[in-house]
């Protein structure tokens, strides 16, 4: 792992472009999901707006069950085969779909289903990724490690959004889950080939403590710590209104703007190309500001332009829309790639599973939640007075940071902190750092 000046990372590391490559596919095919499984709801199954917000809970609600001792259980396992085994379980899964609905099994339940359990599996996947990606990074590789998969990733997700309306006028919308299963079968044969082999975790190391005990020490990590509190509860109140309007979007843009099923896909890709503007710009904007400062320019100025996106209609007024949501997800990427380098330089090795696993069920907890409001507000109310109310509360979640040490901060800690040194955290150092 030792680094080459002036290489690119994807040149000299193999087991990282590998690891970039699974990526790049899961996320393309999640993307495809993302618009295909509420467009099959929508199109062909005849969906209501709240059953479509169910069915985007349901991806994400074995965040708020499981999210808590799925990260203790990575700590105590290896980390590759649990995302080998998580990416062969989604690949099976996704291509049950079209099958069904080859031989008429197909209904909103059985959409639910699939959702609820591959999203299991995602839990188990990404929570054992975000352990793993150091064990096969030196330090000083990280940050690039990390702009280049959420770059790479964004700029997947984009192509999977284009390509899902085509994919789906020119083979029918069901049938579009197929290209979601070979994506996952990609990242296995990626994953299968990595060469790096973590050593094996002694029984005796790694069940010292209870599963209660685990679980508890990583959300005692995050309450008891002034930088890691704030951008986790900040997280949470930003996905739960990001999942509010994503929810509903596809059914906003089809049934209030008017927009055809096949057009949706390109246009939520070309709103979602800010994110590989935002990967591009967050090591610049962190050298420059400070990390610290860049995650409020980021996470708070950005996300006022998420107010564009309900303005949205047909013809010309496609633009706000694209404004709105390219802004929106500049910023989101933008900060998680500051968040993620901080997250695996702050925190000490053999917590870091439970670390990702705690944030993610407080992260990832609300989006079902979001989910599940966004349907409901849609139902309640007309579809662009949700998308409004829903919007809104991407910029005041943002408020959150400001009551923290990172609004009196220039740069986020850079040393791993220490478990032994309660003072220091309590009453952490607030003058600028050099990154």
């Amino acid at each position: 792992m030792s680094q080459e000046t002036g290489v690119s990372l994807l040149r000299r590391h193999r087991d990282f472009r590998l690891l970039w490559c699974g990526e790049i596919a899961g996320k393309f095919g999640a993307s495809v999901t993302a618009v295909t499984m509420p467009l099959i709801a929508v199109s062909a199954l005849h969906a209501s707006t709240f059953e479509v917000g169910l069915l985007s809970a349901s991806a994400w609600m074995p965040w708020l069950v499981i999210g808590l001792p799925v990260g203790a259980w990575v700590d105590r396992m290896r980390r590759r085969p649990v995302m080998l085994t998580a990416a062969a379980t989604s690949f099976l899964l996704f291509a049950a779909v079209p099958l069904a609905g080859r031989t008429g099994y197909l209904d909103v339940g059985l959409l639910m289903t699939v959702a609820l359990l591959t999203g299991t599996a995602t839990v188990f996947f990404q929570t054992a990724y975000s352990a793993y990606l150091p064990s096969i990074l030196d330090s000083e590789d990280q940050p690039e490690g990390n702009a280049k998969l959420h770059g790479s990733a964004s700029a997947a997700q984009i192509a999977g959004l284009g390509s899902a309306g085509v994919i789906g006028q020119a083979f029918g919308v069901v049938n579009a889950m197929f290209a979601n299963a070979a994506t996952f079968l990609l990242s296995l044969l990626c994953l299968g080939s990595i060469r790096h082999r973590e050593p094996r975790r002694e029984r005796t190391t790694v069940r010292s403590q209870t599963l209660r005990g685990e679980v508890g020490e990583g959300l005692r990590l995050i309450f008891g710590d002034p930088w890691l509190l704030p951008l986790t509860l900040f997280g949470a109140a930003s996905n739960l209104a990001l999942m509010g309007y994503q929810s509903i979007q596809v059914v906003f843009l089809v049934h209030d703007v008017g927009l055809a099923p096949g057009a949706v896909g390109g246009l939520i890709a070309a709103a979602g190309t800010g994110g590989i503007a935002g990967a591009l710009m967050a090591r610049r904007a962190s050298s420059w500001l400070g990390s610290a400062r860049a995650t409020l320019l980021f996470e708070l100025g950005f996300a006022i332009f998420a107010l564009l996106i309900p303005t949205a209609f047909a013809g010309p007024g496609l633009l706000l829309f694209v404004a709105g949501g390219f802004c929106v997800s500049a910023g989101v990427v933008a900060g998680n790639v500051i968040k993620a380098s901080f997250q695996q330089r702050y925190c000490p090795p053999e917590l870091l599973g439970r670390l990702t696993a705690s944030t993610a069920f407080l992260n990832y907890g609300t989006i079902p939640l979001g989910a599940l409001l966004g349907g409901w507000l849609g139902t309640v109310f007309d579809l662009r007075t949700a998308m409004w109310i829903t919007t809104a509360g991407v910029p005041l979640a943002a408020l959150t940071l400001l009551f923290s040490p990172i609004r009196r901060a220039r740069d986020l800690p850079t040393a791993p902190r220490s478990l032994n040194a309660p003072d220091a955290v309590s009453h952490p150092d607030l003058s600028p750092r050099a990154q």
